[in-house]
């Protein structure tokens, strides 16, 4: 089976300490307001992904990489199996990002990582603390959300406090 994805790349964010081959998949149901890439939404977007060209790429990245990403596609759930299974016969780990709240078995059973739950602007993505988004590792249940929460050390801190007592004293005595 087949659908259709924006020309794939490769990732370094989307699945913490995996470098992976990511596939957008065209025709999103969820649609999310403030969505970043609406370009997702018509179906006939970008180019046919079949089971040949996937191995293609799987084969062309394979020594590069130690995951594949979709973003979507569980709304064509036996195109997205067939996906999941000639990746994990390369060894590959695999992800899929969605924006429902609940992945049918039948597809998480064939899954390392799950990111769940629709982009709401005033919650944030995943580096948010408040986020209604969940990235779980489904072979050890954990759930990684803090793994992409960005934190600052104290040189970082530090400084922007240094920079920003600066331009205070700046505006102050101009």
């Amino acid at each position: 089976m087949d659908f259709n994805c924006l020309s794939p790349s490769i990732v370094f964010q989307e699945v913490p300490n995996e470098i992976s081959l990511c596939f957008s998949i065209t025709g999103c149901k969820v649609g999310c307001k403030g969505c970043h890439s609406t370009e997702l939404w018509d179906a006939s977007n970008g180019i046919t992904l079949n089971n040949a060209n996937f191995t293609y790429w799987l084969t062309k990245y394979q020594s590069l990489i130690s995951c594949v990403v979709f973003f979507g596609g569980e709304w064509q759930p036996d195109a997205l199996v067939e996906k999941l299974l000639i990746a994990k016969s390369f060894g590959l780990k695999t992800c899929l990002y969605s924006g429902e709240n609940y992945i049918d078995i039948s597809i998480s059973q064939h899954l390392t990582f799950l990111k769940t739950g629709a982009w709401r602007e005033e919650l944030g993505g995943l580096e948010s603390t408040n986020s209604n988004q969940v990235f779980r590792n489904l072979t050890t249940g954990e759930k990684l959300n803090h793994l992409f929460v960005k934190k600052l050390d104290n040189y970082t801190y530090n400084y922007s406090q240094k920079s920003n007592s600066l331009l205070g004293a700046e505006n102050v005595a101009a």
